[in-house]
């Protein structure tokens, strides 16, 4: 399996049977999945879960697989759908602080002490802010900033125009960065 080869020539080989595709599609798209999974959540557990039913799904559905769309949309697709069961079966409808034991980035190579702290402090204000959005901008920013959709993608993601995923956008900006205090470029 080339790693030069699209997403969707990947999708399709894995779905003739080549397990290899499957492999290079995980490892390009795993870290995103899961940070979107986990902010949408507000759990690295319940993102966690959420991530391996996103791949079950993928690995259980690949036989009907055809190209209509990037691979990636159809991945999120599929990451869209497990959320809203998700919120339904949980009963939630914003998110909540992520946990302490969330991974940390990795650590620079001379360690900082102050630069770490003031870093966690700017994370942890930021992931409170992303829990006082609305859910529909909250996804929005979230597939765009995150997942490195375009505005058309994410329409085409949660099935609405893409003035609307605009709006969304727009309004979660200017909700962060008031709450952020104007930190937000």
């Amino acid at each position: 399996m080339s790693e030069n080869q699209t997403d969707e020539e990947l999708m399709l080989a894995y779905r003739d049977g080549d397990a290899g595709a499957f492999d290079v599609l995980y490892r390009r798209h795993r870290a995103r999945l899961y940070r979107f999974l986990s902010h949408e959540t507000g759990s690295p557990a319940a993102g966690e879960e959420l991530y391996q039913e996103v791949w079950m799904t993928l690995i259980r559905s690949r036989e009907r697989y055809v190209v209509s769309a990037k691979f990636s949309t159809y991945l999120y697709q599929i990451a869209h759908s497990r959320l809203v069961d998700w919120f339904r079966s949980h009963g939630k409808v914003r998110l909540e602080a992520l946990d302490e034991d969330a991974p940390e980035p990795p650590a620079e190579a001379c360690w900082q002490p102050d630069r770490q702290l003031d870093q966690r402090q700017e994370a942890d204000r930021l992931r409170h802010c992303l829990s006082q959005l609305p859910p529909q901008q909250r996804e929005a920013f979230l597939l765009k900033e995150e997942g490195e959709f375009s505005l058309d993608d994410i329409a085409q993601l949660v099935g609405v125009n893409a003035e609307t995923i605009k709006s969304r956008i727009r309004y979660a900006i200017s909700k962060l960065r008031n709450c952020l205090g104007g930190l937000l470029a």
